[in-house]
Protein backbone atom coordinates (compact mmCIF):
# COMPACT_ATOMS: atom_id res chain seq x y z
CA UNK A 1 0.00 0.00 0.00
CA UNK A 2 1.71 3.36 -0.66
CA UNK A 3 2.32 5.82 1.82
CA UNK A 4 4.21 8.57 2.77
CA UNK A 5 4.92 10.75 5.96
CA UNK A 6 4.41 14.46 6.50
CA UNK A 7 6.30 14.76 9.55
CA UNK A 8 4.58 12.23 12.64
CA UNK A 9 1.66 12.31 10.36
CA UNK A 10 1.45 9.07 7.97
CA UNK A 11 -1.06 9.27 5.57
CA UNK A 12 -2.15 6.27 3.15
CA UNK A 13 -4.39 3.28 2.46
CA UNK A 14 -4.20 2.02 6.12
CA UNK A 15 -4.58 5.38 7.74
CA UNK A 16 -7.42 8.04 8.24
CA UNK A 17 -7.93 10.62 5.52
CA UNK A 18 -5.87 14.17 6.37
CA UNK A 19 -8.07 16.90 5.97
CA UNK A 20 -6.34 20.41 4.54
CA UNK A 21 -8.08 23.54 5.40
CA UNK A 22 -7.02 25.53 2.60
CA UNK A 23 -6.70 29.53 3.90
CA UNK A 24 -5.02 29.26 0.69
CA UNK A 25 -5.58 33.39 -0.14
CA UNK A 26 -8.82 34.53 1.82
CA UNK A 27 -6.58 36.03 4.45
CA UNK A 28 -6.72 39.00 1.53
CA UNK A 29 -3.42 39.72 2.50
CA UNK A 30 -4.01 40.39 6.14
CA UNK A 31 -2.55 38.31 9.04
CA UNK A 32 -4.89 38.42 11.77
CA UNK A 33 -7.79 37.12 9.52
CA UNK A 34 -5.04 34.18 8.78
CA UNK A 35 -4.45 33.88 12.24
CA UNK A 36 -8.19 33.54 12.93
CA UNK A 37 -8.72 31.13 10.54
CA UNK A 38 -5.61 28.83 12.11
CA UNK A 39 -7.08 29.00 15.49
CA UNK A 40 -10.88 27.81 14.40
CA UNK A 41 -9.35 25.73 12.05
CA UNK A 42 -7.80 23.69 15.05
CA UNK A 43 -10.66 24.08 17.09
CA UNK A 44 -12.65 22.54 13.95
CA UNK A 45 -10.69 19.52 14.75
CA UNK A 46 -7.96 19.59 11.55
CA UNK A 47 -4.77 18.62 11.77
CA UNK A 48 -3.21 20.48 8.89
CA UNK A 49 -3.38 24.22 7.52
CA UNK A 50 -2.34 24.92 4.17
CA UNK A 51 -1.71 28.53 3.06
CA UNK A 52 -0.41 29.50 -0.64
CA UNK A 53 2.82 31.29 -1.26
CA UNK A 54 3.16 34.41 -4.05
CA UNK A 55 6.82 35.87 -4.94
CA UNK A 56 4.64 38.06 -7.41
CA UNK A 57 7.71 39.12 -9.59
CA UNK A 58 8.97 35.47 -10.08
CA UNK A 59 5.54 33.81 -11.12
CA UNK A 60 4.12 36.10 -13.53
CA UNK A 61 4.93 38.95 -15.67
CA UNK A 62 2.28 42.26 -15.34
CA UNK A 63 -1.25 41.10 -16.82
CA UNK A 64 -4.79 41.95 -17.43
CA UNK A 65 -5.76 38.24 -16.89
CA UNK A 66 -9.19 37.69 -15.26
CA UNK A 67 -9.90 34.64 -13.49
CA UNK A 68 -13.64 33.20 -14.29
CA UNK A 69 -14.31 33.23 -10.55
CA UNK A 70 -12.99 36.93 -9.92
CA UNK A 71 -13.82 40.82 -11.24
CA UNK A 72 -10.00 42.17 -11.04
CA UNK A 73 -7.16 40.42 -12.46
CA UNK A 74 -4.73 37.78 -11.09
CA UNK A 75 -2.16 40.19 -10.58
CA UNK A 76 -4.18 42.91 -8.40
CA UNK A 77 -5.54 39.18 -6.86
CA UNK A 78 -2.19 38.26 -5.93
CA UNK A 79 0.09 41.44 -5.30
CA UNK A 80 -3.20 42.21 -2.67
CA UNK A 81 -2.82 38.61 -0.88
CA UNK A 82 0.68 37.69 -1.21
CA UNK A 83 2.56 37.26 2.37
CA UNK A 84 6.11 38.69 2.99
CA UNK A 85 8.40 35.90 4.45
CA UNK A 86 8.54 36.86 7.59
CA UNK A 87 4.45 37.26 7.91
CA UNK A 88 4.44 32.99 6.69
CA UNK A 89 7.12 32.12 8.97
CA UNK A 90 4.73 33.86 12.27
CA UNK A 91 1.74 31.78 10.29
CA UNK A 92 3.55 28.21 10.05
CA UNK A 93 4.86 29.15 13.48
CA UNK A 94 1.31 29.54 14.72
CA UNK A 95 -0.14 26.21 13.20
CA UNK A 96 2.94 23.97 14.42
CA UNK A 97 2.25 25.50 17.96
CA UNK A 98 -1.14 24.16 17.70
CA UNK A 99 0.39 20.60 16.68
CA UNK A 100 -1.07 20.93 12.99
CA UNK A 101 1.17 20.85 9.88
CA UNK A 102 1.89 23.84 8.26
CA UNK A 103 1.73 23.59 4.13
CA UNK A 104 1.85 26.20 1.51
CA UNK A 105 1.59 25.74 -2.08
CA UNK A 106 4.34 27.80 -3.66
CA UNK A 107 3.64 29.11 -7.53
CA UNK A 108 7.04 30.33 -8.42
CA UNK A 109 10.70 29.16 -8.15
CA UNK A 110 11.39 31.61 -5.25
CA UNK A 111 8.62 30.64 -3.34
CA UNK A 112 9.63 27.48 -3.10
CA UNK A 113 12.61 28.69 -1.99
CA UNK A 114 10.92 30.42 0.38
CA UNK A 115 9.49 27.75 1.73
CA UNK A 116 12.57 25.39 2.08
CA UNK A 117 14.17 27.98 3.72
CA UNK A 118 11.10 27.96 6.25
CA UNK A 119 11.58 24.77 6.56
CA UNK A 120 8.13 22.84 5.47
CA UNK A 121 7.82 19.10 5.66
CA UNK A 122 6.60 18.36 2.42
CA UNK A 123 5.25 20.44 -0.64
CA UNK A 124 1.12 20.85 -2.09
CA UNK A 125 1.77 21.84 -5.96
CA UNK A 126 -1.19 22.71 -7.07
CA UNK A 127 -3.30 22.31 -10.65
CA UNK A 128 -1.33 24.33 -12.72
CA UNK A 129 1.84 23.78 -11.83
CA UNK A 130 0.89 19.70 -12.57
CA UNK A 131 2.52 20.24 -16.01
CA UNK A 132 5.24 22.69 -14.85
CA UNK A 133 7.79 20.23 -14.91
CA UNK A 134 10.73 22.88 -14.12
CA UNK A 135 9.11 23.91 -11.19
CA UNK A 136 8.07 20.53 -9.97
CA UNK A 137 11.95 19.08 -10.59
CA UNK A 138 12.83 22.55 -8.95
CA UNK A 139 11.08 21.26 -5.48
CA UNK A 140 11.25 17.34 -6.14
CA UNK A 141 15.34 18.19 -5.22
CA UNK A 142 14.60 19.22 -2.16
CA UNK A 143 13.81 15.81 -0.98
CA UNK A 144 10.82 15.79 0.46
CA UNK A 145 7.16 14.46 -0.26
CA UNK A 146 5.28 16.12 -2.47
CA UNK A 147 1.02 16.22 -2.65
CA UNK A 148 -0.03 17.18 -6.26
CA UNK A 149 -3.50 18.44 -7.50
CA UNK A 150 -4.33 17.03 -11.02
CA UNK A 151 -6.55 19.63 -12.10
CA UNK A 152 -6.97 20.72 -16.13
CA UNK A 153 -4.66 17.71 -16.78
CA UNK A 154 -5.22 14.45 -18.18
CA UNK A 155 -3.17 11.23 -17.17
CA UNK A 156 -0.64 11.46 -20.29
CA UNK A 157 0.06 14.97 -18.76
CA UNK A 158 0.32 13.89 -15.08
CA UNK A 159 2.80 11.30 -16.10
CA UNK A 160 5.68 13.35 -16.48
CA UNK A 161 5.20 15.11 -13.36
CA UNK A 162 4.89 11.58 -11.74
CA UNK A 163 8.48 10.43 -13.53
CA UNK A 164 10.15 13.74 -12.05
CA UNK A 165 9.04 12.60 -8.46
CA UNK A 166 9.77 9.06 -9.12
CA UNK A 167 13.09 9.82 -10.28
CA UNK A 168 14.11 12.06 -7.43
CA UNK A 169 12.75 8.72 -4.85
CA UNK A 170 10.25 10.87 -3.08
CA UNK A 171 6.99 9.50 -1.92
CA UNK A 172 3.78 11.69 -3.20
CA UNK A 173 0.60 11.83 -3.43
CA UNK A 174 -2.10 12.29 -6.15
CA UNK A 175 -5.24 14.92 -5.59
CA UNK A 176 -8.09 13.93 -8.15
CA UNK A 177 -9.69 18.18 -9.21
CA UNK A 178 -11.54 19.66 -11.37
CA UNK A 179 -10.71 23.55 -12.13
CA UNK A 180 -14.45 24.69 -11.72
CA UNK A 181 -15.10 27.29 -8.88
CA UNK A 182 -18.30 25.97 -7.78
CA UNK A 183 -17.78 22.70 -9.36
CA UNK A 184 -21.23 21.09 -10.30
CA UNK A 185 -21.58 17.45 -8.75
CA UNK A 186 -22.20 15.97 -11.99
CA UNK A 187 -18.21 17.37 -13.11
CA UNK A 188 -16.79 16.29 -10.01
CA UNK A 189 -16.27 12.76 -11.76
CA UNK A 190 -14.64 10.47 -8.42
CA UNK A 191 -14.07 8.01 -10.97
CA UNK A 192 -11.32 9.65 -11.68
CA UNK A 193 -9.40 8.19 -8.31
CA UNK A 194 -9.49 4.53 -10.36
CA UNK A 195 -8.17 5.80 -13.29
CA UNK A 196 -5.57 7.08 -11.17
CA UNK A 197 -4.94 4.13 -9.48
CA UNK A 198 -4.75 1.69 -12.02
CA UNK A 199 -2.29 4.25 -14.16
CA UNK A 200 -0.27 5.51 -10.37
CA UNK A 201 -0.47 2.82 -8.16
CA UNK A 202 2.36 3.65 -5.83
CA UNK A 203 0.41 7.21 -5.51
CA UNK A 204 -1.54 8.29 -2.50
CA UNK A 205 -4.81 9.53 -3.83
CA UNK A 206 -6.84 12.26 -2.69
CA UNK A 207 -9.07 14.68 -3.69
CA UNK A 208 -8.76 19.20 -4.05
CA UNK A 209 -12.84 19.54 -4.28
CA UNK A 210 -13.65 22.61 -5.15
CA UNK A 211 -18.19 21.36 -4.76
CA UNK A 212 -20.70 22.99 -2.53
CA UNK A 213 -20.01 21.24 0.93
CA UNK A 214 -18.32 17.85 2.01
CA UNK A 215 -20.28 15.20 0.04
CA UNK A 216 -17.87 14.45 -2.56
CA UNK A 217 -14.80 14.37 0.06
CA UNK A 218 -16.81 11.93 2.00
CA UNK A 219 -17.76 9.76 -0.96
CA UNK A 220 -14.13 9.86 -2.40
CA UNK A 221 -12.89 7.97 1.09
CA UNK A 222 -14.87 5.15 0.24
CA UNK A 223 -13.46 5.28 -3.50
CA UNK A 224 -9.89 5.49 -1.72
CA UNK A 225 -9.27 8.79 -1.26
CA UNK A 226 -6.90 9.63 1.85
CA UNK A 227 -5.95 13.53 1.53
CA UNK A 228 -9.19 15.57 1.13
CA UNK A 229 -8.41 19.30 0.43
CA UNK A 230 -11.17 22.25 1.03
CA UNK A 231 -10.83 25.99 0.69
CA UNK A 232 -11.89 26.98 4.59
CA UNK A 233 -12.52 30.55 5.87
CA UNK A 234 -13.81 31.20 9.63
CA UNK A 235 -16.75 33.77 7.62
CA UNK A 236 -18.51 33.55 4.70
CA UNK A 237 -19.34 36.67 4.51
CA UNK A 238 -15.80 38.03 4.11
CA UNK A 239 -14.09 39.07 0.49
CA UNK A 240 -12.65 36.85 -1.64
CA UNK A 241 -12.37 34.77 -4.61
CA UNK A 242 -12.63 31.76 -3.13
CA UNK A 243 -14.62 32.58 -0.17
CA UNK A 244 -17.71 31.15 -2.19
CA UNK A 245 -16.10 27.58 -2.46
CA UNK A 246 -14.81 27.43 1.03
CA UNK A 247 -16.44 25.38 4.25
CA UNK A 248 -16.90 27.03 7.52
CA UNK A 249 -15.89 26.06 10.84
CA UNK A 250 -18.54 23.59 11.36
CA UNK A 251 -18.44 22.36 7.97
CA UNK A 252 -15.08 21.73 8.34
CA UNK A 253 -15.76 19.85 12.15
CA UNK A 254 -18.19 17.52 10.14
CA UNK A 255 -15.80 17.17 7.37
CA UNK A 256 -13.26 15.77 9.59
CA UNK A 257 -15.62 13.79 12.04
CA UNK A 258 -17.42 12.31 8.82
CA UNK A 259 -14.05 11.56 7.08
CA UNK A 260 -12.73 9.18 10.08
CA UNK A 261 -15.93 7.94 10.43
CA UNK A 262 -16.56 6.82 6.96
CA UNK A 263 -12.76 5.29 6.95
CA UNK A 264 -13.21 3.36 9.92
CA UNK A 265 -16.68 1.98 8.56
CA UNK A 266 -14.48 0.12 5.21
CA UNK A 267 -12.63 -2.41 7.08
CA UNK A 268 -13.81 -5.80 7.16
CA UNK A 269 -15.69 -8.77 5.67
CA UNK A 270 -18.77 -9.73 5.10
CA UNK A 271 -19.33 -12.45 8.38
CA UNK A 272 -21.17 -12.54 11.72
CA UNK A 273 -19.96 -11.22 14.28
CA UNK A 274 -19.71 -12.20 17.85
CA UNK A 275 -21.08 -8.52 18.59
CA UNK A 276 -24.20 -9.24 17.27
CA UNK A 277 -24.98 -12.15 18.98
CA UNK A 278 -27.40 -10.13 21.19
CA UNK A 279 -29.43 -8.67 18.23
CA UNK A 280 -29.40 -12.61 16.94
CA UNK A 281 -30.93 -13.74 20.31
CA UNK A 282 -34.11 -11.77 19.95
CA UNK A 283 -33.83 -11.12 15.80
CA UNK A 284 -33.72 -14.43 14.73
CA UNK A 285 -36.79 -17.19 14.78
CA UNK A 286 -36.55 -20.75 16.05
CA UNK A 287 -38.49 -24.03 15.33
CA UNK A 288 -41.46 -24.24 17.91
CA UNK A 289 -44.38 -26.44 18.40
CA UNK A 290 -47.63 -24.75 17.36
CA UNK A 291 -50.10 -27.26 19.25
CA UNK A 292 -49.33 -30.01 21.48
CA UNK A 293 -47.34 -32.61 19.43
CA UNK A 294 -47.55 -36.70 20.42
CA UNK A 295 -44.82 -39.25 20.51
CA UNK A 296 -44.50 -41.09 17.20
CA UNK A 297 -46.66 -37.59 15.12
CA UNK A 298 -45.02 -36.77 11.73
CA UNK A 299 -43.74 -32.77 11.86
CA UNK A 300 -45.95 -30.76 9.28
CA UNK A 301 -46.74 -27.41 8.71
CA UNK A 302 -49.72 -28.17 10.83
CA UNK A 303 -48.07 -28.68 13.63
CA UNK A 304 -44.63 -26.92 13.49
CA UNK A 305 -43.41 -23.00 12.73
CA UNK A 306 -40.98 -20.86 13.02
CA UNK A 307 -40.71 -17.96 15.85
CA UNK A 308 -38.95 -15.40 17.54
CA UNK A 309 -36.50 -15.70 20.19
CA UNK A 310 -34.06 -16.73 18.05
CA UNK A 311 -32.65 -18.31 21.77
CA UNK A 312 -33.92 -22.14 20.36
CA UNK A 313 -31.08 -24.84 19.23
CA UNK A 314 -32.80 -25.22 15.32
CA UNK A 315 -33.00 -21.78 13.97
CA UNK A 316 -36.11 -21.00 11.17
CA UNK A 317 -32.87 -21.54 8.20
CA UNK A 318 -33.20 -25.44 8.78
CA UNK A 319 -37.08 -25.81 9.46
CA UNK A 320 -37.61 -26.96 6.36
CA UNK A 321 -35.23 -30.48 7.09
CA UNK A 322 -37.19 -31.41 9.86
CA UNK A 323 -40.65 -31.64 8.27
CA UNK A 324 -41.62 -34.80 8.03
CA UNK A 325 -39.64 -36.73 10.88
CA UNK A 326 -41.14 -37.61 13.35
CA UNK A 327 -41.35 -36.59 17.57
CA UNK A 328 -39.76 -39.44 19.88
CA UNK A 329 -41.26 -37.45 22.62
CA UNK A 330 -43.97 -35.35 23.11
CA UNK A 331 -43.28 -31.86 22.45
CA UNK A 332 -46.14 -29.41 24.12
CA UNK A 333 -47.33 -25.95 22.00
CA UNK A 334 -44.69 -23.15 22.25
CA UNK A 335 -41.60 -25.42 22.81
CA UNK A 336 -38.80 -24.94 21.41
CA UNK A 337 -37.49 -28.01 19.31
CA UNK A 338 -34.63 -29.65 19.85
CA UNK A 339 -33.14 -32.80 17.35
CA UNK A 340 -33.09 -34.64 20.55
CA UNK A 341 -36.94 -34.55 20.38
CA UNK A 342 -36.44 -35.92 17.11
CA UNK A 343 -36.11 -39.95 15.41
Amino acid sequence: MPELRIGDRWIGDGHPPLVIAEVGINHEGDVAKALRMVHDAYDAGAECVKFQCHVIDDEMIPNAVVPGDATGSIWAIMSRCALGEPEECSLKARVESQGMLYLSTPFSRAAADRLERMGVPAYKIGSGECNNYPLIRHIAAFGKPVILSTGMNDLDSIEPAVAILRDARIPYALLHCTSMYPTPYDKVRLGALSDLRARFPDAVLGLSDHSIGNYTCLAAVALGARVLEKHFTSDKSWPGPDIPISIDPSELRDLVRGSRAVFAALAGRKSVLPEEQPTIDFAYASVVAIRDIATGDRLSLENVWVKRPGTGPIKAAAFETLLGRVAARPIRQDAQLCLQDLV
